[in-house]
């Protein structure tokens, strides 16, 4: 099909979503989001969202851990700050089940709900409910320089273990070159440190809580894992570990810094773009690492568009988000910034599209990963709590955080693994028993 009758079709789905806004012709609307690269692909088209329909968009774009700050404040108080907010699938439900943020099942028949990943759709719905809208999901995987390793004679397998992931970063880090073996995240937070160091504790057999919530944060299991973490980033990691996040480390691996880096698979796009990264040639990809068991080894997350039950611009609101998530939003997006910048993830005709597929050699592993990402079954023993890299309960945002910080210490050389596992375990046993867990 011609560009211009496809960017023609697009504008006639824009103007369609407009219909449903026709109540709230120029308003203003606010959208609270991300700073990661497809958020500002999103803010950078969002002008043809607000021509087709007369309304504006006041940006309020975020580092990751203060947009979670920001929101969760706002919603909780219903402040009524915010008109769209960018959550995941942690606060989704439970906000959803608290009664805060407005149902999205009536978007209209050309949403095409169907086409939306079952996974992905499934963790944004409570009782029947879809109480937010997929922008773009991900789950984690392991990046890796395929030149360096040619150059090492190493071979990369399908499915590396953290042993081989340990052998390799030491034989390709070179710290003379600003060339470092593994690159990981050490910024505190639930969601940054704490995302992948969930996951590295679920293959190494450890969880958060026992099936009575006693936490089990200085189990042999969590610190062997994180004394792995903490021995693998001194030897082999980037300085300036504890700063460093999803962005940051993008950049390091991006700019050549990174033999490897085990992080969320949307980055693949913007890696392997080479407008946006001097490796994009060299770019390889395995599945993410595992340890004692396969569970949880690799996360499942969605960056979502939802709308607070405190706005008073639902129907502007609503026109955005079905804007933002369509299926011509993605073509849109395939059209103006590439196909590899297509957000990925979320919707079953983008990997089926040809486009996506020539531009994309991840997308089959990147779908499979989302795909077989299962929160029921993310440790080696039972536990009561479902999430793979967080746990679905309203206190774990302090408590990931707070362990997120400690980790960080324990990286930076301020304190010993055992001495922040044993003050977070008495710290999080605290928090547990008051939150009336813990019997």
């Amino acid at each position: 099909m011609p560009i211009g009758k496809r960017i023609g079709i697009f504008a006639a789905s824009v103007a369609a979503s407009a219909l449903a806004a026709s109540a709230a012709l120029s308003e203003e609307i606010t959208v609270a989001t991300v700073n990661n690269g497809d958020m500002i692909i999103m803010q950078k088209l969002s002008p043809e969202w607000e021509k087709a329909t007369g309304n504006k968009v006041n940006w309020v774009v975020l580092e990751e851990n203060v947009l979670r700050e920001r929101v969760t404040t706002d919603i909780a108080t219903k402040g009524g700050q915010f008109d769209v907010l960018t959550i995941g699938g942690y606060e989704t439900p439970i906000w959803g089940k608290s009664g805060w943020l407005t149902s999205l099942d009536d978007l209209g028949d050309d949403y095409d709900y169907a086409d939306l990943i079952a996974p992905v759709r499934s963790g944004l719905t409570v009782d029947g409910k879809l109480y937010a809208v997929p922008f773009y999901a991900e789950s984690s995987f392991t990046l890796y320089r395929k030149d360096l390793f040619d150059a090492a004679g190493l071979k990369m397998p399908e499915q590396p273990t953290y042993d081989q992931i340990t052998e390799f970063a030491d034989k390709l880090t070179d710290k003379s070159k600003e060339q470092y073996g593994l690159c990981l995240r050490g910024k505190p937070g639930w969601g940054e440190n704490m995302a992948f160091v969930g996951t590295l504790v679920n293959t190494f057999g450890g969880r958060w809580f026992d099936m009575d919530w006693k936490p089990q944060l200085n189990s042999p299991e969590w610190k062997k894992a994180i004394g792995w973490y903490v021995d693998t980033m001194k030897k082999d990691g980037p300085p300036g570990i504890s700063s460093n996040g999803f962005n940051e480390n993008q950049t390091l691996f991006a700019s050549g810094h990174c033999a490897m880096w085990i992080d969320a698979t949307s980055a693949a796009g913007r890696v392997y773009d080479p407008k946006q990264s001097q490796v994009a040639d060299k770019v390889a990809f395995a599945k993410a690492p595992v340890a004692v068991t396969p569970n949880g080894s690799a996360w499942g997350w969605a960056w979502s568009l939802a709308i607070p039950t405190s706005t008073k611009k639902v129907d502007a609101a609503k026109s955005f988000v079905k804007w933002a998530t369509s299926k011509a939003y993605v073509q849109r997006v395939g059209e103006t910034e590439g196909w590899v910048a297509a957000p990925p993830g979320t919707r079953k005709s983008t990997y089926s599209s040809p486009d996506y597929q020539k531009a994309a050699p991840f997308a089959a592993t990147v779908l499979a990963a989302i795909e077989s990402a299962d929160p029921t079954k993310q440790t080696k023993d039972p536990v009561p709590y479902t999430g793979i890299q967080f746990v679905a309960i309203p206190e774990f945002q302090g408590i990931g955080t707070e362990v997120g910080q400690a980790i960080a210490a324990a990286v930076t050389g301020q304190k010993s693994v055992d001495d922040v596992l044993n003050e977070v375990q008495a710290a999080v046993e605290k928090t547990m028993t008051e939150a009336g867990y813990i019997k």
